[in-house]
């Protein structure tokens, strides 16, 4: 079975293509308050995205941290409260945030995570570009508190109290004291829930940077098939500055969607939130290099210019998706959209080696049809 390349020419294995959960040999770190799971693997170095999942447990802390790399990050459960402090801003920007939002995050904005809810778990997804990050494929978060003994343990403790002290104005021991209370890192567990409010005024040069793809106007919606809200610098403005579009699809049980690719060079990096299906992806040599089911956790990615299709099992399927391409554009092979719809009659009967009469009959099939597809 022929397997697609990297832009160095090295085979990507159809083993490297197929959906996968977050390993814990690859980057588990788990506290009382919570864990980020993280993937890794030669696909998401070649292209240059990183991909992680936070969970905070109820009152748990994400510590303030940035970030190497420009994020896409997606609230998949839970309820609560995210601080930003965007680069050359003097003002945190603090948003309630619940399932369903997107939070976009320009490279080097801190940021913190707080679960304010007391029985649910806040999981949060990351995505983002890693083409200027430390490591390609990878996140690199840079803490400015935690215990100096803990991996993650800060940026602070870094520095000698003596610097501390003069950068602060400060003596060494109230340094001291205040660089040894902290005993955890990375994500705290805390007694009850930070009283903070929202910010009401949006950063100059940032806006607004939390939008809902619950409530959001779907740009497809077909009954019995699925739903599609689709977030680029148009809804979102700040998505400028990272370069990145996203979407989410939400298909209804035995539904469809219609094979497509990325016309405009882009990856589309895949994360199913909920329920099964399968899917099956082709590469330019016409093999199946995919053909698997996936489920709710699974991650994967499509790579440059396959073309890639879902279906929903018993339970319907929902993806959360980023794209490579501020503003991608997508090709599909079935439904009113479809190539075969554009091309000549004579070009499809001798390219399929049919009679006029069976190419009618095929091109004629989901004329009206968007890109999801109801079971018969």
């Amino acid at each position: 079975m022929a397997a697609p390349t990297c832009n160095d020419g090295k085979l990507i294995s159809t083993e490297m293509l197929k959906p996968k959960l977050p390993n814990k040999e690859l980057g588990v770190r788990a506290t009382e308050g919570g864990m980020e799971e993280v993937w890794e693997g030669p696909l998401l170095l070649e292209a240059r995205v990183g991909a992680s999942k936070l969970t905070l447990h109820p009152f748990s802390l994400s510590l303030p941290k940035y970030s190497d790399s420009a994020l896409v990050c997606y609230v998949l459960q839970g309820n609560g409260l995210v601080g930003v402090v965007f680069p050359d801003t003097e003002k945190e920007q603090v948003k309630k945030v619940r399932k369903g939002d997107v939070v976009a995050l320009p490279l080097g904005t801190f940021n913190w995570w707080h679960n304010t809810h007391a029985q649910e778990n806040l999981c949060v997804l990351s995505l983002g570009d890693t083409s200027q990050a430390l490591k390609y494929g990878q996140f690199t978060n840079f803490y400015l508190m935690g215990c100096k003994d803990k991996v993650h343990g800060g940026i602070m403790h870094g520095f000698s109290t003596d610097f501390v002290a003069q950068a602060w104005d400060l003596d060494e021991p109230t340094v001291k004291m205040m660089l040894e209370r902290q005993s955890g890192a990375a994500i705290i567990k805390l007694h009850a829930p930070l009283r903070i409010e929202e910010t009401k005024e949006e950063a100059a040069g940032y806006g607004k940077f939390v939008y809902n793809c619950e409530d959001a106007k779907k740009d497809v919606d077909v009954k019995n098939g699925g739903r599609v809200a689709v977030i680029t610098s148009d809804n979102l403005p700040i998505l400028s500055q990272i370069g990145l579009g996203a979407d989410l699809v939400k298909l209804d049980p035995g539904a469809m969607c219609s094979p497509g690719f990325s016309a405009d060079a882009a990856y589309q990096v895949t994360y199913v939130v909920r329920g099964s299906g399968r899917v099956q992806m082709v590469s330019n040599e016409g093999e199946r290099v995919v053909d698997t089911e996936i489920k709710g956790g699974y991650f994967f990615i499509v790579p440059r210019f396959h073309v890639v299709s879902k279906r929903a099992g018993p339970d319907g399927l929902e993806w959360f998706s980023i794209i490579t391409k501020e503003k991608p554009i997508f090709s599909h092979l079935g439904g009113k959209t479809s190539v075969w719809k554009a091309l000549s009659a004579d070009v499809l009967s001798a390219s399929f080696n049919v009679d006029k009469e069976m190419e009618q009959h095929f091109r004629s099939r989901r004329m009206q049809d968007a890109i999801f597809f109801p079971p018969k």
